[in-house]
């Protein structure tokens, strides 16, 4: 027996329609003062397929909670028993943040079948690289069969094409098996527009503020209880059915919240119950534009409470310094001073001013917060997919360039991540893709990106069509770039600076007044100081000696080209970095 509950508040009638054996009943439902409906079906099970009818409408419309969509985001639900699938994660024991090396992984791009079970074949590679944990771009049910996910609608389904719930069951299971865990991403502050029936239901948006992608979700407005419950109920249920071990809340800035108790508080306040009752870390990790460490400070000291946020701040600081970008926000980054505040502070706007935004942005971190509550990253989903032509890293940059990069990203005091094939040097773009089935919606995200990109100059023949085949294609990865001794090369060092971090306590020392650097803007050289560890940047064209306090016991702990040692100072190759432990 099932009971089919939800909430309808302002409905009249509400009925669920299910097909059990290939027989289609409609059942009326009962309703209380809350404007939750429910009624018991006897017969149905795991594997009924259901819709819910209001009000007397023609239109069947499937269930916000929905866990399954077999037909895509248009079609009926389907129940599903997450009793049923059988776990062999029981000695799992959970990982934390602190010390850890995260990968970000799309699972459509990932493989060349875009699955999880063709992902899982993958993750002993990971393993090898030294990646804790995965993070998955969202995998919640969107329009269409490939896309990044950010327009997801069914935010409790797990996208078919991917495998569904039990393929993403498979996967965390297998995952954990090799000591990875999981970490998902998920989207609150928005649904996009195709599939989205939410507004059929209740007030899941309120008309009050309006957003980028339309009416902000209703988080404070009458209904709002409802409205939180569900996203906490989402939050938990990825945790609890799926077993995963983290989320990653998509632009929390973009939360329209003015209740006394912010939602990020109680999202946080009820993993952290949750993790309690399973006796394993669950965390929470926030992507953030407003530079406020009170996010991931504790509750009884006026924070949210998080236990980590991205860190673009770092990002912009080592790119621009890689790459001489200037562009965009990119302008109020690109010195080496720069660079040293980022990664000595986390923050570089901490109160200052911001010439992109034409005003002063952030606040200063505490010394006292552990760094491992930024996550910092040499490429991303973001980084690369917002690019015009998507492309990574290895077309700007150098191959020693990118070894620095690299070198800088895995010694910084900060959670690394890096993104799917940066650790060989991947030379397939990620380009923004989208599969609607919608008309209008498809030729409006085909003007939109070709009018964003055209006031950089960009013709509108430049931009890879979202819609086309050929862009999602070229998106995927080729994993036969592994045969070449150049990517092979890359991946050694990624795996050589992982090893590092596990064996040099100092690389993973989360105290952010420990961390030192020096530099020199005209000769291009920098040098970060983590305790009795030394990582000696040559940014140059040419070989220089860089003066670095200490005698060197341990040169090198791991280097990407040649040098010579002397007193006070090493001299090494052009765009090249050698990691020493000091006395």
């Amino acid at each position: 027996m099932s009971t089919f509950r939800v909430w309808v508040p302002d409905a009249k009638t509400v009925g669920v329609v299910t097909n059990v054996g290939g027989t289609e009943t409609v059942h009326e439902m009962l309703t209380d003062d809350g404007g939750w409906w429910w009624v018991n079906v006897p017969a149905a099970g795991h594997g009924t397929d259901y819709a819910y009818l209001v009000d007397g409408e023609a239109d069947e419309l499937p269930d916000p909670r929905s866990a399954w969509q077999p037909d895509g985001v248009h079609g009926r639900s389907r129940l599903v028993d997450h009793s049923l699938f059988t776990w062999t994660d029981s000695t799992w024991r959970g990982i934390t943040l602190a010390g850890s090396v995260l990968y970000e992984l799309h699972v459509g791009t990932f493989t060349p079948e875009g699955t999880f079970d063709a992902a899982v074949g993958r993750l002993d590679h990971l393993v090898a690289l030294g990646v804790d944990a995965v993070e998955l771009l969202p995998v919640n049910a969107f329009p269409g069969r490939h896309g990044w996910g950010y327009d997801g609608v069914d935010l409790f389904t797990v996208h078919e094409p991917y495998g569904g719930p039990d393929g993403l069951k498979r996967f965390v299971d297998a995952a954990h098996n090799r000591g990875i865990g999981v970490i998902m991403d998920v989207v609150y502050n928005h649904l996009g527009p195709d599939g989205n029936y939410l507004a059929r239901f209740g007030p899941y948006f309120t008309d009050t503020r309006t957003t980028p992608w339309g009416p902000a979700v209703n988080l404070d407005a009458p209904g709002s209880d409802e409205v939180r419950a569900f996203i906490i109920g989402n939050a938990l249920g990825w945790l609890r059915d799926y077993h995963c071990d983290g989320l990653r809340l998509d632009a929390v800035h973009a939360f329209s919240d003015a209740r006394a108790v912010h939602l990020l508080e109680e999202i946080t306040t009820a993993v952290h119950a949750l993790a309690a009752q399973q006796r394993r870390p669950l965390f929470v990790i926030a992507e953030s534009d407003l530079n406020d460490p009170r996010l991931v400070t504790a509750p009884e000291a006026g924070g949210h409470g998080l236990d980590a946020q991205w860190c673009d701040d770092f990002h912009h600081a080592l790119w621009t310094a890689l790459s001489g970008e200037r562009q965009g926000y990119y302008s109020d980054f690109g010195s080496l001073a720069t660079l040293a505040k980022a990664t000595e502070r986390a923050f570089v706007h901490d109160g200052t001013y911001s010439a992109f935004r034409g005003r002063s942005h952030g606040r200063p971190v505490p010394g006292h917060l552990p760094a491992h509550r930024f996550v910092a990253f040499l490429q991303n989903h973001d980084q690369i997919g917002n690019r015009a032509i998507g492309d990574r890293a290895g077309a700007t940059l150098s191959a020693g360039m990118l070894r620095v990069g690299a070198a800088l990203l895995l010694t910084s005091p900060f959670t690394p991540m890096l993104f799917m094939g940066e650790e060989w040097g991947a030379t397939t773009p990620w380009q923004f893709f989208t599969d609607h089935t919608a008309p209008d919606l498809a030729v409006a995200v085909r003007k939109g990106r070709r009018s964003e990109f055209a006031a950089h100059g960009w013709g509108p023949d430049e931009i890879p069509d979202p819609q086309d085949e050929a862009t999602f294609a070229r998106s995927k990865l080729d994993w036969s770039e592994l045969k070449s001794p150049r990517h092979t090369s890359l991946l050694k060092w990624y795996r050589r600076l992982t090893t590092l971090r596990r064996t040099l306590p100092d690389l993973t020392d989360p105290a952010l007044p420990s961390v030192h650097c020096s530099f020199d803007e005209d000769a291009r050289w920098f040098v970060l100081r983590r305790g009795q560890v030394a990582i000696v940047c040559n940014l140059s064209d040419r070989r220089q000696p860089v003066p670095v306090e200490g005698v060197p016991f341990d040169v090198p702990a791991a280097s990407t080209s040649g040098f010579t040692y002397m007193p006070g100072r090493i001299e090494l190759d052009a765009e090249s970095v050698v990691i020493a432990r000091l006395l």
